[in-house]
């Protein structure tokens, strides 16, 4: 009889994260040499990047480092700006049941946008995704992000570099995993409206405390809308797939349980 061979787990997960990894790898290293410039050595570069594992964040720490902010104000707005992980956390809460509370405790703490994504599409789509796996991504993505922190911080003592694409290359990133998450139609129209939304936002509050109001605003609304149309019109062209005539993964289901009790 012949034997299949499979891949150590390690490297299939590996496979999934490379990707990621490699994206993280020239923003770690400028968001290392901006954190230079801001006054961290490249112990405290390594030590931030493990403990708070947010690009967005750590440019922002640095940002208002350079600006002599206040400490206050630096926690108060990072607490906010990262109290989106609560809602991603909770969207991935129903795959991680069963599990220890260590275990979640440490996939809690590696958790950021781009690995949660990641994660998020394969527990949708692959059965044998399992929290472990998940888990390897997280850490995966976390060492090279930190790595690529601790190098540019070494690059930054010896060198001085214009960061002013720093800004470019982080919207960039967003911008790609946004698209990568947009298959309805309804996700589209939600997207735009969450960007116009940010827009006013922060223009009222002339802050990063926009975006926070922006995000949890639009994710409520594009929850309601969703959760009103399944009840009320599941045929609604809104649930389909963009570029599809026919019914989206909400109406395939719907028909697809039909089809099992007839």
């Amino acid at each position: 009889m012949k034997q299949i061979k499979t891949e150590a787990r390690w490297k299939e997960t590996f496979k999934v994260a490379w990707p990621l990894c490699l994206s993280y790898t020239p923003i770690g290293l400028a968001c290392g040499i901006l954190l230079h410039a801001a006054g961290f050595n490249t112990l405290l570069t390594g030590l931030v990047s493990l403990v708070i594992f947010s690009g967005g964040a750590q440019f922002l720490i640095a940002q208002m480092l350079t600006v002599n902010a206040p400490i206050l104000t630096i926690v108060l707005m990072l607490f906010f700006l990262e109290l989106r992980y609560a809602l991603l956390g909770s969207s991935l809460s129903k795959y991680l049941q069963g599990e220890s509370r260590s275990s979640i405790f440490t996939f809690a703490l590696s958790l950021n946008d781009e690995n949660y994504a990641v994660n998020y599409l394969k527990f949708a789509t692959d059965k044998h995704w399992t929290p472990n796996d998940a888990r390897q991504v997280e850490h995966w993505s976390l060492l090279f992000w930190t790595v690529s922190n601790i190098v540019g911080s070494l690059i930054g003592s010896v060198l001085s570099i214009n960061l002013t694409v720093v800004d470019f290359a982080l919207t960039a990133l967003f911008i790609y995993m946004i698209v990568m998450q947009i298959k309805s139609r309804l996700s589209l129209l939600i997207c735009i409206f969450s960007g116009a939304l940010a827009a006013v936002c922060m223009i009222i509050t002339k802050s990063t405390l926009g975006l926070v109001a922006s995000t949890l605003i639009a994710s409520f609304t594009g929850f309601l809308i969703e959760e009103l149309l399944v009840k009320k019109r599941p045929a609604s062209a809104l649930l389909q797939d963009i570029g599809s005539r026919k019914g989206g993964p909400i109406i395939e289901e719907i028909e697809k349980k039909e089809s099992d009790i007839l």
